[in-house]
């Protein structure tokens, strides 16, 4: 039997079993070292190597960074601008919480974050002003998902990680697909609410109310600005940006805006505590993994069978995306960049794609997979916040995640548009 058939049969057999993902990884890539008579010190040196990187600094800074803003009230004041830029516009609630969901994950970095920071203002808004439950909860878990797309994003860190790829250039490469995805999201609240004769905001847009608004506020407006512009200008790297987002977060907070509390800290700590442990233990064990697909060679073999069925690269996107769509759907999305990057990366680079192209089109797949079942983190998120059942949430879902996948197809026929904010930067 071969090493390949033993990894993936392991790693199949377990997960069906009910183990963590991270178990399933790390005993699968033990069971193939140990049938290659391979001593097993070699495999704990190769999963540290995953955690002991500079880089990886930004992940627990940017969670900390994002829970902190939460508390902070600077999610709040976001959402008010949001809500003042729409104005009396069919579907205004709706197309606010998208916009909000852009603006707070240019700051989170974390779908799931930007959901539940998202959602406990505007659920409960939307469903006071005439909204459907199901609607407004699958209006903000598919928006969310924009969070991991507009930089700085925690998967983009880690995909940057993983492909050796530089994490600026995919921050900057992010900003126009987030755009897009955000700008179809929109349209098609426009055309829900119009079908269904809901969603007409109270108050006419008007230049004073937004005034007010951005005034108050400013500095949440000013946070991502600083950050990417920051980063961008190359002033700082990604990982000191997640520090100066904390600090400044802390500043605004506590002496600006004065909402920070000894316990809003405690809990935010908590929160990055978790999740970082969380994503740490995952990225050790899926490294191992990454590096037996390598030393293998199984990504050439994934080539070879590609290659033999088609030579056209379009279909062969095609397919990419069917798959990262589907495995989106049963796994965590950073689990998901660690195990496919080294598979599928080599294979498209062979094929002329650009890594970065590759990198971008990946995570927006992947933001996908947290608003359809089983897994749907951000559906959980809002189903608990709108009271309503998942099943009724994924069928409202079905829209946003048809003309989401329809942009990426778009993305994925013309690389330009990924790649031209890069080039215009000069990375």
């Amino acid at each position: 039997m071969s090493e390949a058939t033993i990894l993936f049969l392991s790693f199949g057999i377990l997960l069906l079993m009910g183990g963590p993902i991270a178990l399933a990884l790390g005993a699968a890539a033990m069971i193939t070292f140990l049938h290659d008579g391979q001593d097993l010190s070699s495999l704990v040196q190769i999963a540290f190597s995953s955690v002991n990187s500079f880089p990886i600094m930004a992940l627990p800074a940017f969670v900390l960074a994002g829970a902190l803003m939460e508390c902070a009230g600077i999610s709040r004041r976001l959402v008010r601008i949001a809500e003042a830029m729409i104005g009396r516009v069919t579907g205004g609630l709706a197309i606010t919480t998208t916009l909000a969901c852009v603006f707070f994950g240019a700051i989170s970095g974390s779908g799931p974050a930007t959901t539940a920071a998202v959602g406990m203002l505007m659920i409960p808004a939307m469903i006071k002003k005439g909204y459907d439950r199901g609607y407004a909860a699958a209006a903000t878990g598919t928006s969310g998902g924009l969070g991991i797309i507009i930089p700085p994003s925690i998967p983009m860190v880690i995909y940057g990680v993983t492909s050796q790829q530089s994490i600026t250039k995919m921050f900057i490469a992010g900003v126009f697909p987030g755009l897009i995805i955000a700008s179809v999201m929109v349209f098609m609240h426009y055309i829900i609410c119009k079908m269904k004769h809901i969603g007409v905001s109270d108050e006419e847009f008007n230049f004073k109310r937004l005034f007010n608004t951005v005034k108050e506020g400013f500095l949440a407006i000013l946070a991502p600005v600083v950050i990417l512009g920051g980063i961008y200008s190359g002033v700082f790297t990604p990982t000191e940006a997640a520090i100066v987002a904390i600090f400044y977060t802390l500043f605004v907070g506590i002496f600006v805006y004065k909402e920070i509390t000894l316990k809003g800290i405690a809990k935010s700590l908590e929160t990055t505590s978790w999740l970082t442990g969380r994503v740490l233990i995952i990225m050790f064990t899926a490294y191992s993994f990454g590096r037996i697909l390598v030393q293998y060679r199984i990504p050439d073999i994934i080539a070879e069978a590609l290659l033999n069925f088609t030579t056209n690269l379009t279909v062969i996107w095609i397919l990419v995306v069917i798959f990262l769509v589907f495995i989106g759907m049963f796994m965590e999305t950073l689990a998901i960049i660690m195990i496919v990057t080294p598979v599928l990366l080599p294979v498209m680079v062979a094929l002329g794609v650009d890594p970065i192209h590759f990198g971008i089109i990946l995570i927006c797949c992947l933001s996908l997979g947290f608003s359809t079942p089983p897994l749907g983190e951000n559906i959980f998120i809002s189903s608990g916040i709108a009271q309503v059942s998942l099943e009724e949430i994924s069928v409202k879902s079905l829209p946003f995640i048809a003309i989401s996948l329809a942009a990426i197809m778009i993305m994925v026929i013309f690389p330009q548009t990924i790649l031209w904010l890069p080039a215009f930067f000069g990375y």
